[in-house]
C-alpha cells in the first residue's frame, strides 16, 4: 500500500491532481468539521442526462484518489436545486399545458407530468438517484426544498442578510446596468401563489432577519429569509451553499467558468474559505451542439446501457475531461474495446503505470480480468456478415473460434455480443451498404478467395492476416487502400479489426463464401 500512495503522490493522472490539490487545504490542520466534503450539484429542470452521471462519476474518481493520499474521512453530497422556480416547460416530458399553468413556482410545488411522484421536482429528483444507484455510487442525496425548509440553510442566510450590502456588491459589478435596478440575492417566494419572484426588494432588515418588497399587483409584503420563505439567486446560492456545508471540492462544465469567483467571493464573505474548483468541458451531440437537459439531445444513459456496460460509459467518461467531445452513439464501440484494451494492460503494469489506467479510477483498484476474446468492433461485424438477430449466432462462431469460452465463463463477452447485435439492428443495419469492386479489388479479391480456398494452415489471426496481407501488397499503394475495399465491398463499412482476425472468427469457407457472394454482385 506504502507503494501506491507513494506513486499517487506523484501520479500525473487528473484525479490524483486533483485530489493533492483538496489535501493541501489540510497541510497545516485536519477539518474542523471531521471530514472532506465533495459535492456535486443537480438542477432538475429537466429529466437528468448523461452529462450528470460524468459529473458524479468524476467527483467519485477524486474522492477514491483522495483516499489513497490522506486517511482524512470524507463524504460526498449530491445536491438538487429543486426550489428553483420552472421558467420554461421541458420538451420532452408529457401533459406541457398544465405545466404551462404553473411556471415560476419551485420545481417541488409544480405537479408531476408522469404522475408518479408528488412534484415534478420529485420525479426528476427519483430518476437522478435511480441512475447513480445502478452505478453503485456512494452519495448522500440533499434538497433544497428540505434544506431551505428544514432550517438548515438559516443561519447563512441570516448572514447574508446581515453581509446583503457586501454580497449585493459582488453581484452587482457583474451585472448590466437595466438588470442592476433591480436585481437581489433574495427571490420570495409568493406567500399565495407560490411562485418564485424576480422583484425589487425594497428594504433588508437584518436585525429582523426579513425582507420587503411589493409583489407583480404592487401589494408589499414582508417575510423572514429563513424556512424556506425565500431562495437565493442562483450564483449567490452557489457560494451561500457552500458556506452553510463547508464544501472542499465541486467540480461543474465550463459555462460556469466565468462565474468561479463570484462563487468564492460569496463564500468567503458568509464565513468561509472557496472549495477547489474543477471545470470540465461540456459534451456535444451528432451535430456539435452542448447536450442540454431540457432538449434532451445527444445520448442518455439508459440509450447507451441499452448498447454496452456501464464500465464503457465510465471509460468515456475518463478521458480527457477538459477536452470536448462528441457523445453520441458511434463513440460505443470505440469505448468498448478500447476499456478492454486498457483492463488487459493493466496486470503487467507497475504500479504508476496502473495509476495511470483509466481502469483502476473506474474500479478504484479492484480491476476485473477481460474475458473478451472478440473485440467488439469485431462482434459487429460478424452481426453484420450473419445477420444476426441474437447473440446465440454469434455465439456459433465464437465457440469454433475459442472453443474454451461460454457465456459462463466468459460473462462480459457473452454481454457484448448481446449488445453487440442490438447495436447492429439499430445503426449498422439500417444504413449498411456494400460496393461493387473495381477491377483492381475485383482481381485481388479472387486471388484471396482462391488462396483462401485451398488454405490448409492454422486458423489464427496472424496467420490468415498474412495470406491478406500478401494479396494487397503487391496491388495497393498504401496498402491501407486494400484493407479499406475488403471492408466496403464485403462488410458495408469504411473500416474495421484486422481482418485476418474476422476470417478466424467467421471461418475460412465462409469468408470463401462471402467473397464468392460480393464478385457475383449480390452484396452490391
Amino acid at each position: 500500500m506504502s507503494e501506491l500512495r507513494d506513486a499517487a503522490m506523484s501520479s500525473k493522472a487528473w484525479p490524483f491532481e486533483e485530489a493533492r490539490r483538496v489535501l493541501k487545504r489540510y497541510e497545516k490542520t485536519p477539518p474542523e468539521k471531521g471530514y472532506v466534503l465533495f459535492e456535486t450539484g443537480y438542477g432538475p429542470s429537466g429529466l437528468p442526462h448523461i452529462g450528470t452521471f460524468g459529473e458524479v462519476l468524476r467527483t467519485t474518481m477524486i474522492r477514491n484518489a483522495f483516499g489513497m493520499i490522506s486517511d482524512i474521512p470524507t463524504r460526498m453530497i449530491c445536491f438538487s436545486d429543486d426550489l428553483d422556480g420552472m421558467r420554461k416547460v421541458p420538451g420532452n416530458v408529457p401533459n406541457q399545458d398544465m405545466l404551462q399553468e404553473h411556471l415560476q413556482k419551485p420545481l417541488t410545488s409544480v405537479p408531476d407530468p408522469f404522475g408518479t411522484h408528488d412534484s415534478f421536482g420529485d420525479h426528476n429528483n427519483a430518476m437522478l438517484r435511480r441512475f447513480l444507484d445502478t452505478f453503485g455510487f456512494e452519495y448522500e442525496f440533499y434538497s433544497a426544498t428540505e434544506f431551505y425548509k428544514s432550517g438548515r440553510f438559516d443561519e447563512v442566510l441570516l448572514r447574508a442578510a446581515e453581509r446583503y450590502d457586501d454580497v449585493m456588491k459582488v453581484m452587482l459589478k457583474s451585472l448590466r446596468e437595466e438588470r442592476r435596478q433591480t436585481y437581489s440575492i433574495f427571490l420570495p417566494l409568493h406567500p399565495e401563489t407560490g411562485r418564485v419572484l424576480y422583484v425589487p426588494i425594497k428594504h433588508v432588515d437584518a436585525a429582523k432577519g426579513e425582507i420587503t418588497f411589493d409583489d407583480e399587483d404592487g401589494r408589499e409584503w414582508t417575510l423572514p429569509v429563513t424556512g424556506g420563505n425565500v431562495k437565493l439567486q442562483w450564483k449567490p446560492d452557489f457560494g451561500a451553499r457552500w458556506a452553510a456545508l463547508g464544501v472542499d471540492f465541486e467540480m461543474y462544465g465550463k459555462d460556469h467558468s466565468t462565474n468561479t469567483p463570484i462563487y468564492d467571493r460569496i463564500c468567503e464573505i458568509l464565513g468561509q474559505k472557496a472549495p477547489e474548483h474543477f471545470t470540465y468541458e461540456l459534451f456535444l451531440d451528432d451535430s456539435g451542439q452542448k447536450i442540454s437537459k431540457s432538449s434532451g439531445n445527444g445520448i442518455s444513459i439508459d440509450e447507451w446501457l441499452t448498447y454496452a456496460s456501464t464500465e464503457s460509459l465510465s471509460y468515456f467518461m475518463y478521458l480527457k475531461p477538459k477536452t470536448a467531445k462528441r457523445l453520441y452513439f458511434d463513440v460505443i464501440p470505440k469505448a468498448v474495446d478500447e476499456y478492454h484494451q486498457q483492463l488487459r494492460a493493466y496486470a503487467t503494469q507497475d504500479a504508476a503505470q496502473k495509476l495511470a489506467n483509466p481502469v483502476h479510477h473506474i474500479h478504484n483498484g479492484n480491476v476485473p480480468e477481460s474475458r473478451m476474446v472478440v473485440s467488439f468492433a469485431m462482434l459487429l461485424n460478424l452481426a453484420s456478415v450473419a445477420s444476426a438477430h441474437d447473440k446465440d449466432t454469434l455465439w456459433g462462431f465464437i465457440r469454433r473460434y475459442a472453443p474454451d469460452a461460454s457465456p459462463e465463463t466468459h460473462p462480459d463477452l457473452d454481454q457484448a455480443a448481446g449488445f453487440a447485435v442490438k447495436y447492429y439492428k439499430d445503426f449498422v443495419a439500417p444504413h449498411r451498404q456494400c460496393r461493387a469492386p473495381t477491377d483492381l479489388e475485383r482481381e485481388a479479391l479472387q486471388d484471396l478467395r482462391d488462396q483462401l480456398a485451398s488454405y490448409d494452415g492454422p486458423v489464427e489471426d496472424e496467420a490468415l492476416q498474412s495470406v491478406v496481407y500478401a494479396v494487397g501488397r503487391d496491388r495497393f499503394e498504401p496498402l491501407r487502400d486494400w484493407f479499406k475495399a475488403i471492408y466496403e465491398v464485403l462488410l458495408g463499412a469504411s473500416q474495421g479489426p484486422r481482418f485476418g482476425g474476422f476470417i478466424a472468427l467467421y471461418g475460412v469457407k465462409e469468408t470463401v463464401a462471402l467473397i464468392d457472394r460480393a464478385l457475383a454482385g449480390e452484396l452490391a
